[in-house]
């Protein structure tokens, strides 16, 4: 966590619980991206691809996370701030 902080890394990972516990100790951060459930890589890289999409419009992801899920046979993406406002 230090050198994500430090260099300013927007984070991606498939495990939720841990970092956004970590995430939610920081006062600053440049996001968190997470890819829930663990899926198989391929789909992992389909998911992927759908959040690059949201973040091409250059928004900054400032103390915020962006998570994809899938529900039913559709990919859900959520953002929200954190640690909360």
């Amino acid at each position: 966590m230090p050198r994500i902080v430090a260099e300013d890394y927007t984070f991606v990972t498939n495990n939720a619980r841990d970092f956004r516990k970590l995430y939610g100790n920081e006062e600053i951060h440049a996001g968190l991206v997470i890819i829930v459930p663990q899926v198989v890589p391929a789909l992992q890289r389909d998911l992927f691809t759908l959040i690059l999409e949201e973040m091409a419009g250059g928004e900054e992801l400032l103390n915020e996370v962006i998570e994809i899920s899938i529900e039913g046979n559709e990919a859900v993406l959520t953002r929200y701030s954190l640690p909360a406002s």
